[in-house]
Order: C-alpha cells, then sequence, then structure tokens
C-alpha cells in the first residue's frame, strides 16, 4: 500500500457536546467508502466498535479510520480529473470524562470538524471544546447537525429555520471572537499572525480563521441520520450550472446565505426584511427538502404507513388499506412526483458537475430512475426512501469531505503556517553547540513535513490504547502461547503522527525520547517498531508510513510512557504537546477478591495507566492502590476494562467507596477584628480542644485562641505562632501584589485583624497590601501564606533566654493564677526566661504595625550579646527550616488529615536558650537542629488550628443539563437535597428545554444521574461534572445546643456514644468518613464516656 504525499493528505477530528451526532455523521463518512451499507449509516455507529460503547450509545474512546476521496475539480468536467485524497478521520467522545482522549486527537489532527446541534445551539462541552481546539491551534469547520429537527420537532417554515441558523452562526462567531482576544490579551506577542501559502504568502489574521462564515465553505449544513448536507459555495456552483440563477457562483454565494431574495421575474437580487418574501438561503436550499420531508411522509400515509417523520402530529395517521395500496412507497405514490420536481435543482451531488459512469449516485430525473434507485438500495419504507432520495441530492460526505479538502491545510501546511508552536520540538537546555546545527535540520524538516529519504524521520506518539489481538492483520507477529500471563489476549498500540521522513517498520531502530527528557550526554533508549494503518477497529500492517499519516505503533509499552517521540537521530527533542487540563475528580481503592492475584491487578493497573493519559494511580504507605479518574462512568469504564482487557477477565476486583477530597481551615473569631481587646479577652477553649482524639494533639497545653508557643524538642527553644483565615482574594492580591476587584473588605478585615497599623481609622486596603507584601515569607498553591511580623524579621523579637539548665520558660498550664512551677510572684518573676518570655509578649501586642524605631524602649535591646547569638542562630539555622515546618503543617490538618486550604501562619516571636561560658561569650544550648524546628513548627500550627473555629472545605462541582419542564420539581427537589444551587437556566430556543447550569458538593455528586433519571423518568439528561471550586462548608462539625431555646429546636445530645453533637452536621459526617477511611480515631468509636462510673453503652449493630 502506497500512501500519498502530504499535500493530498488531510488529518481531522470530530468534536462537539454528547449527543450532537458525531458518531452518525462518520458513519455516512465511512459509508462513503463502501466500508458500511448506506442503509446501516447513522445507526451502526461503524467507529463505536467498543462493546460498552454500543451498550450505552456514546463514544468512549477516540477512533481512527483512513478514507480515499475523490476532489472536485475546479474547472474541469471529467471524472479522470479528480484528484485522489487520503483523509484520516478521527471521531472523539464527547462526554467531559472522557477529555483526553479529545486531546490526542486534536495533537494528531489538523482540521477540527466542530458539530452543533441545530436545536440545542452551543452548549457548555462546545465551548470548552472551541478553546481547547484554538489553543491546539487548530483550523475549524463548523457543521450545523440535525436541521431536520428544525422542521420535524419545531415545525418552522424555511424562512424561520434560516433565521434560527442565522443566529446560531452568529452566536458561535460572537464566541470564537470573544475566545480569539481573550487569547490575544495573554500573549505578550499582541496579535498572532497565521501565514498561508494558498494565498501567495499573505498573512491572514487568527480572526480570519476562526471566523465561520457560510460564503467562505467553512460552515456546513447536514443532517446525519438522514445522510445529506451541502455548503454554499458548493450549491451557488449547482444552482448556476443549471441555470436557475445565472449568476456567477463566486458572486452567488455572496448573496446565498444573507438577508437577500432573489426575484425570478428581473432576475434580479433585492434586499431581503422578514415578512417581504424568503430569503434566497430559505427559498433555494432549505424548501427543496423542506418539500421532500413533506411530501414523502403524505406518500407513507397514502399507503397505509402512520408517518414518523413529525413529531408534532402532522401526517400521524394511516389510510385504510386497498387493493392498490401495499404499504410500501413507490416512485408513483401519491407525492413523489412533487419530491421528484423538488430535488431537480439545486443539487450538490458530484454527479452534477463531472460525468459519473455510476448511475447509483446520480439524483434521478424521471419516475422510472426513481423506481430503479429504490429497487437497488431495496427502500420502501418512509425513512429509508427518504435517506435514499437526499443522499443523491445533496450528499453528506461529499459535503464534509470537499469542505475539509478546501478549508483545511496539508499535514505540510499547518506545521509550516498554522501550527508552529503545537508541532514544534521543545528546545534543548543543555544541549552542545556542536550538535545544535543536527537539531535544528531535524526541527526544520518537522516544520516543512519533508519526506525525502534523506531527511531526519520523526514522529510523536500521542497516545496508547489496548487493541485486540483479533483485529490486528500482521502474519509477522508470533502466536499466543497458552501459558502466557493476563491480558496477552490484548496488544498496547501507540498512536502516532508522522512528522517527518518515513517511518519504517523493523528496518530501523529508533531513539524513544520521553516527555520530560532534556539532552545529559548519555545514552538514548533505541527500540524496532512495527507501523499499522488504522482501519476502525482493525489494524493493517505497513511496512513505511511517510510524514503526513497518522499510523499504530506496536512495540513500545515497556517504555512506561504515556506519550513519546521517535527520531532515527539522537540530536532530536520531543514534541512540546500540551498539558492536560481536567484532574481525576472520582478515586477509589481498588483489590483483588483473592489475594494471589495482587500481582495481576498491579500489572494491570500499570497497562490501564499507560493506555488512558487521564487516569492516575498511586499506591499509599498503608498499601491501598488509588485508582483516579475523571468521572463515575470513566471509572465504570476503567473497572470493566481492567477486569476484561487488562487483568483478564477472570480476576474480580472490589473497590471501595468514592474518595472524596476534602481540605481544612478555620474561620474568625467574633471579636477578633479588634486587636487589643481579643488579645487580652479570656474565654473557653473551642469544644473540639477538649474531646478526644482532638484533645490529644501534642502541646495542645500552649495554644490559645490561634495562638501557640511552640517549644522544640529539648525545650532549648520557643517559637510563638499565630494562625487566622486567609480569604482567597486577599491570597490572589498577595499572589499579584496588587489589588483585586472586590477584595477590598477582605483586606481591611484581614489588617484589623493584624493590627497592620496602630491607629484603625488610617487603614486602607493599599496599605494592608502593602504590610501583607512586606511581611510576606512564602505562599503556597493551596491558598496558605507564611507571615513573619515586622519584629521578628528585625531581630526585636528574639531573645535570649540565660539559662543554666539550658531550656526556656516553660509555663505551668495547671495551675492559671502562676506562670510557672512556683507559687510564690517573687519566685515566678526570678524564673529562667519570664522576663523574656514577658518582653515578646508585650512586643506581639503591636501585631504588624510595629517600626523599628518604636523598639528602643521595650525592653532588652538587641546590642546584648546574648541576644545577638540568638539573632544569627535563628538566622542561619532555624528560620530556613521554619519554611518546610509550614509546608509540613499545611499538608495535614489536625481534623482529619487532609490538605489546610485558606490559612496564613504568622511568626511572631523566637526564644532561645543560651549559656555562658568561662570566657563570657554566650553559646545556643542544646544544640537546636532544623529538624526540630520542622517538627516543632508543625506541632504548632496544628494546635493553633485545634484552638480556632474548625472549619471543612469542600469541593464544588459544575454540572450541565437540560430539562423539560416537566422535570424541574424532581431536578430542583433532588438538588436541594443534595444542597447544590442552580446558576443559570435559560430557555432552548423554540422547544421547551431549559439549559441548566449548577453546582454541586463533590461528596453530593455520586449517583446523581441515575437518581435524576429515576426521578423525573426520563426529562432530565444526564449531567455532566466537571471542577468548579473549593468553598467552606459553613457548618461547625463541634456545634452542640447549650442555651434552652437550641435545646428545644434542635434536642439533647443523643446518649448513642457519640462525644460530638448526634445532630445531622454534614461537616461532622464528612470528618468521621475521613477518619475512619485513614485507620485514624473516630470520636464515635467510643463506647465508654464516663470510665470512673464504669457504665457501658450499648451500640446498634
Amino acid at each position: 500500500m502506497v500512501l500519498p504525499a502530504p499535500s493530498s493528505t488531510r488529518l481531522i477530528t470530530i468534536i462537539a457536546h454528547v449527543d450532537h451526532g458525531k458518531t452518525t455523521l462518520a458513519d455516512s463518512l465511512v459509508a462513503s467508502n463502501g466500508i458500511i451499507s448506506e442503509r446501516l449509516a447513522g445507526t451502526l455507529r461503524y467507529l463505536d466498535s467498543d462493546a460498552e460503547e454500543q451498550r450505552r450509545g456514546i463514544t468512549m474512546k477516540a477512533s481512527g479510520i483512513g478514507l480515499q476521496y475523490y476532489r472536485m475539480p475546479k474547472g474541469g468536467a471529467k471524472a479522470e480529473e479528480r484528484e485522489g485524497m487520503v483523509i484520516h478521520l478521527h471521531d472523539s467522545p464527547g462526554h467531559v470524562d472522557f477529555s483526553a482522549e479529545v486531546a490526542s486527537s486534536l495533537l494528531l489532527s489538523d482540521t477540527a470538524l466542530l458539530i452543533i446541534d441545530a436545536v440545542e445551539g452551543p452548549c457548555a462541552r462546545t465551548h470548552s471544546l472551541l478553546r481547547e481546539a484554538h489553543s491546539h491551534e487548530m483550523v475549524p469547520i463548523l457543521v450545523i447537525n440535525k436541521v431536520d429537527r428544525l422542521i420535524c420537532d419545531l415545525g418552522l417554515t424555511p424562512e424561520e429555520a434560516y433565521v434560527r441558523i442565522r443566529e446560531l452562526v452568529e452566536s458561535v462567531n460572537a464566541a470564537a471572537a470573544s475566545m480569539v482576544n481573550t487569547a490575544a490579551l495573554d500573549n505578550d506577542d499582541g496579535e498572532k499572525k497565521i501565514e498561508n501559502d494558498t494565498q501567495h504568502g499573505a498573512e491572514i489574521p487568527e480572526e480570519s480563521v476562526w471566523n465561520f462564515d457560510p460564503v467562505k465553505g467553512n460552515v456546513v449544513f447536514t443532517s446525519a441520520i438522514h445522510g445529506w448536507g451541502f455548503t454554499v459555495p458548493t450549491l451557488a456552483r449547482s444552482l448556476f450550472k443549471t441555470k436557475t440563477i445565472p449568476i456567477k457562483p463566486p458572486m452567488l454565494r455572496q448573496y446565498l446565505f444573507g438577508d437577500y431574495k432573489y426575484k425570478h421575474e428581473t432576475g434580479k437580487v433585492l434586499k431581503w426584511k422578514p415578512n417581504q418574501g424568503e430569503p434566497m438561503f430559505a427559498e433555494f436550499a432549505l424548501r427543496p427538502i423542506w418539500e421532500v420531508y413533506g411530501n414523502i411522509s403524505m406518500g407513507a400515509c397514502s399507503v397505509g404507513l402512520k408517518s414518523d417523520i413529525f413529531t408534532d402530529g402532522r401526517y400521524n395517521y394511516a389510510a385504510p388499506n386497498d387493493k392498490h395500496k401495499e404499504g410500501k412507497i413507490t416512485a408513483t405514490t401519491d407525492g413523489m412526483d412533487q419530491v421528484l420536481l423538488s430535488i431537480q435543482a439545486g443539487s450538490t451531488a458530484p454527479s452534477m458537475f463531472v460525468a459519473s459512469q455510476n448511475d447509483n449516485d446520480k439524483v434521478p430525473s424521471n419516475s422510472q430512475e426513481m423506481q430503479q434507485l429504490m429497487s437497488r438500495t431495496g427502500a420502501s419504507s418512509e425513512i429509508s426512501v427518504l435517506s435514499t432520495i437526499l443522499r443523491r441530492y445533496r450528499p453528506l460526505s461529499d459535503a464534509v469531505l470537499e469542505a475539509a479538502c478546501d478549508i483545511g491545510p496539508s499535514p505540510a501546511d499547518a506545521s509550516t503556517n498554522y501550527r508552529k508552536r503545537a508541532l514544534a520540538l521543545r528546545a534543548p537546555q543543555s544541549l552542545p553547540d556542536s550538535l545544535f546545527k543536527e537539531y535544528n535540520k531535524i526541527q526544520e524538516a518537522v516544520r516543512n513535513c519533508e519526506t525525502s529519504g534523506s531527511v531526519p524521520t520523526v514522529a510523536h506518539v500521542c497516545k496508547f490504547a489496548s487493541v485486540p489481538r483479533a483485529s490486528v492483520t500482521d502474519s509477522g507477529l508470533p502466536p499466543v502461547s497458552v501459558d502466557a500471563d493476563a491480558g496477552s489476549s490484548n496488544m498496547i498500540m501507540g498512536i502516532a503522527r508522522v512528522l517527518s521522513g518515513t517511518l519504517c517498520t523493523e528496518d530501523i531502530e529508533y531513539y524513544t525520547f520521553g516527555p520530560r527528557y532534556d539532552w545529559n550526554g548519555q545514552g538514548v533508549h533505541k527500540q524496532r517498531i512495527r507501523c499499522y494503518l488504522l482501519m476502525g477497529s482493525s489494524f493493517v500492517k505497513v511496512d513505511k508510513v511517510p510524514a503526513g499519516h497518522i499510523c499504530a505503533i506496536y512495540n513500545l509499552e515497556m517504555l512506561q510512557l504515556k506519550t513519546v517521540t521517535l527520531c532515527d537521530k539522537m540530536e532530536c527533542m520531543p514534541l512540546r504537546g500540551f498539558a492536560f487540563g481536567l484532574q481525576p475528580l472520582v478515586k477509589v481503592n481498588v483489590e483483588p477478591e483473592l489475594a494471589s492475584e495482587t500481582d495481576t491487578l498491579e500489572k494491570g493497573l500499570l497497562k490501564l495507566s499507560l493506555a488512558d493519559a487521564s487516569v492516575e494511580v498511586t499506591a499509599t504507605a498503608k498499601g491501598e492502590r488509588i485508582l483516579a479518574c475523571l468521572g463515575e462512568i470513566h471509572l465504570e469504564r476503567c473497572i470493566l476494562d481492567l477486569e476484561t482487557v487488562y487483568c483478564d477477565h477472570q480476576i474480580k476486583i472490589r473497590t471501595s467507596d468514592p474518595i472524596t477530597s476534602f481540605c481544612e481551615t478555620t474561620d474568625w473569631f467574633e471579636n477578633e477584628q479588634d486587636y487589643d481587646s481579643f488579645l487580652v479577652a479570656k474565654s473557653d477553649p473551642p469544644r473540639q480542644a477538649t474531646i478526644p482524639p482532638y484533645c490529644d494533639e501534642e502541646g495542645l497545653g500552649n495554644a490559645n485562641r490561634g495562638r501557640c508557643r511552640a517549644i522544640l524538642s529539648g525545650r532549648g527553644a520557643a517559637i510563638g505562632l499565630r494562625v487566622i483565615p486567609l480569604p482567597r482574594s486577599v491570597y490572589e492580591c498577595l499572589q499579584i501584589k496588587s489589588i483585586v476587584e472586590g477584595s477590598e473588605a477582605d483586606l481591611m478585615a484581614v489588617g484589623r485583624g493584624l493590627k497592620c497599623h496602630e491607629d484603625e481609622s488610617k487603614l486602607t486596603p493599599q496599605l494592608v497590601l502593602d504590610v501583607l507584601t512586606d511581611s510576606l515569607d512564602s505562599i503556597d498553591g493551596n491558598g496558605n501564606a507564611l507571615l513573619e511580623s515586622p519584629t521578628l524579621f528585625n531581630g526585636f523579637s528574639v531573645k535570649a533566654v540565660r539559662s543554666s539548665n539550658g531550656e526556656v520558660y516553660l509555663k505551668n498550664i495547671k495551675e492559671e493564677n502562676a506562670p510557672n512551677e512556683y507559687n510564690n510572684t517573687e519566685e515566678v518573676s526570678l524564673a529562667e526566661g519570664y522576663n523574656e518570655y514577658q518582653t515578646v509578649q508585650s512586643l506581639i501586642k503591636n501585631g504588624l504595625s510595629l517600626q523599628v524605631e518604636e523598639t528602643t524602649n521595650t525592653g532588652t535591646s538587641t546590642d546584648d550579646n546574648g541576644d545577638k547569638v540568638a539573632l544569627e542562630k535563628w538566622k542561619q539555622d532555624m528560620r530556613g527550616s521554619a519554611l518546610a515546618g509550614f509546608q509540613l503543617a499545611m499538608r495535614a490538618g489536625p481534623l482529619c488529615e487532609e490538605p489546610v486550604r485558606g490559612v496564613a501562619v504568622v511568626l511572631e516571636s523566637v526564644e532561645i536558650a543560651v549559656t555562658q561560658k568561662s570566657s563570657g561569650e554566650y553559646v545556643a544550648a542544646p544544640d537546636v537542629t532544623g529538624g526540630m524546628v520542622v517538627a516543632a513548627l508543625r506541632s504548632g500550627i496544628r494546635c493553633a488550628l485545634i484552638t480556632r473555629p474548625a472549619r471543612l472545605v469542600e469541593s464544588h462541582l459544575r454540572l450541565t443539563l437540560h430539562s423539560s419542564l416537566a422535570g424541574l420539581g424532581p431536578l430542583h427537589a433532588i438538588l436541594s437535597k443534595r444542597r447544590g444551587k442552580v446558576v443559570t437556566d435559560t430557555m432552548v430556543d423554540g422547544t421547551d428545554l431549559i439549559r441548566i447550569t449548577a453546582t454541586i458538593p463533590q461528596a453530593e455528586s455520586f449517583g446523581l444521574a441515575p437518581e435524576l433519571l429515576k426521578k423525573s423518568s426520563g426529562e432530565v439528561t444526564a449531567p455532566e461534572l466537571v471542577f468548579s471550586h473549593w468553598a467552606v462548608l459553613d457548618e461547625d462539625p463541634f456545634w452542640i445546643p447549650t442555651t434552652e431555646e437550641e435545646r428545644e429546636d434542635y434536642g439533647e445530645i443523643l446518649m448513642s456514644g457519640d462525644l460530638s453533637t448526634g445532630l445531622d452536621n454534614n461537616a461532622l459526617k464528612y470528618i468521621r468518613m475521613v477518619r475512619s477511611r485513614k485507620g485514624l480515631l473516630v470520636d464515635s468509636s467510643k463506647i465508654i464516656v464516663a470510665a470512673e462510673k464504669q457504665r457501658t453503652l450499648s451500640r446498634k449493630k
């Protein structure tokens, strides 16, 4: 098999929202090559070759196939003059759970067929696909599918349908223009230009590529289920050739899609206004099709068939049969003469433009030809006759493939002009200068998509997939042995795009470059490969694949890389590629039912993570194997693949309940905004600080109301710190070091809570931001920040404790009135370190407002030799470890060992014990290490968090769905029960459907789709869930009713062994769930409440 040059090749992929007709459209394109029957096209879903895809009715894995198409000649009249083209078609999933398949398909292709339902219009997934295609530098073609629904479901007239389609194109163009403008603002290079060699080197603005204009031919109007479609340029050529409109095609197509009407009497084109006749698009493009639908429906009724074309009940009756009516539609059936008349003008079939010897593709011109056509295809029912006629009147495959050839660039044109960044090799960081010449040669070959024998060969494997051995045609593969391990009946194939040169089977050893490879002067792994052409569910072995084509590659699975670049030169670098944006949402723990099959499961998980780029597999220290997927459907598919494909079908797997991710944070105290009064006020500790297991935290006695004095091991030093909430808006201000719109109130709250100025009346948001920025030590990705007070930064609150035993002052927490183990006040004041302790406490009262010059009278001066030793010890040996302690504390909070989010830690003071040598010099004693600082700071932050109001942070998902009016009641009830909130609800024009966008906590999202389907009786579509944001769950997990009114409203504490509220507290429920999953002690697990009373509580199992 000889593959053509890149100039005769097109790489296209189909992207769309779920159920907008991607696979149905692909069926018509596949049928054009005779691979499947045209009667099955639209219902077979040929590229959905997997049994699970057929069962669910959705595409789960991207499938590719090579098609042959003979391009329409621009001026010739003979069929021999048509140019042969090879089109690699990829059908990608529409469901958000399989977004990784879409990303790999976009990298493989150059042209994106964006399909939009003519009734539903652009959906949320459509907009995300639009942005993703733009980021991959694709050349888009808009396909408006299901145009038949405008008459069959909505009952619109041709004029109303034209207005509807025009508004749809305008809305898509508005979204595309906004996207392009936003991307241009984000680029430092300003407006991006694309060079197009077909326009004699002219530069075309990016807005032109992303502007959908039917006049240019980058908009296709189709009905994939019935197999018809057309573009405005081909329609203009047809109307001119049949002399319907005597205007040359270049001029005629300017008027066909616009507010123009044609006056037959004068042959002139006039401006069209509503209610003044029909616009040209409605009259010449839509009306013939509308007449075919109506007349065939009436013809079906006339022969005793019940018409199912129109959902509004039109012609929904069957005439009584008589001896002349056999229930079959023929060319002489009533209404078929009108059908024949309607299809004589405006046909876009290739036979209208070039001579063809195939009568099967011709548009019938009389009743005899009509009957012969129906007899050849076996069409006699309503839908089969309709599809048979319209497939020849306006064939969908020719319209789509012709647009792909005319609008879509060839691989060489794409890499040179359109996709310079997407198809470029990554620049090396450490490549020697002597090798740069060879690297530039490889880069130039990729940029020009060269195929000559002397150029380097480069191919990029975008993804891996599991393929059954039975679908691979290759006599050179060894047979499967009887004793082969599990999963050997399947092969791991890499789907690759050849960027330059010619890829060969078994002849050459290719260097393999992983996505993170960088030149290090060492050898690169070399591997021989086998190449296959993609033909839907089958793979055919080929010896050579030139640049510009897509193929499957075998023998790379041992690399354990999700993407890999192949080259026959060692100086190559991997393709830049794109980072996959979505993160897995659903996590479960998987394990085999039989422990002896653990190794088999681990091998299967390894293959699964290789074949599915969006799957993450991690092993925990407890031996758990965590499988993370994008959604519930994706998870179900992965589990099924593990059992039947990667681990062999005999293995049985147990899965845990979905693991939900939470974070921990804190909230403000009631009077915390008044810094001075809050500092001296006394109150009972929060309830969590008094009940196990939280009260068992080490060092909790040194913490109070968000402050903690962390004592290092050996008592050689103490670090004073404070923990406060950090609002998200303030965190964003710290990131960009400027005020974010809407953050002023939060900045003022933080400024008052930290006392950023002595005079509160002089506080301003900018002043607070300046103080916080000056005090900032570190900031992480979870919204946390480490601050250092000015007194500590300048060394004034770093105090040396002159101690005989090498220990700092330790407060006696058992005696409220005696700060130390002494009961006499005079003895307390003489305790070692007590004066230094009081000094740093007095400095803390100044918050973040203390200035350097104000510290001269605050106590011991930093000129003291002991304080100098302590300050040097802090800066050189301890301060660097404080950041590690902060990061460690943020990884796991005290409530349920989940990450901490939205917290600011302020380091306020440091006390270090020093001893005096005989020479009079001071030294820190005992030796304080960085590890001690890390452990103390981690423990201190956890204790400070326990003594503050506790809150959980939960992830929220954004869901989009469609609902009828009848399904709104159950929908809102289910969302309310699951704590969901509707964000937007808009009517879909011309239907009773409502497009709803809502948010729902991730913990409440599991099982949502089946419940919606059951409770609404199918009136609500399955929701698509993607991550939206993190939000604080505004419930105190440890609240209990205390006042008489609260007890009347909420009841007494239930004495069931539960040391908490006994109420329906979601936050507490989640904490217990997470602690139980992690094997931590749960408060409700105690069955002894008062051990001294020797009372055992009964528990219901």
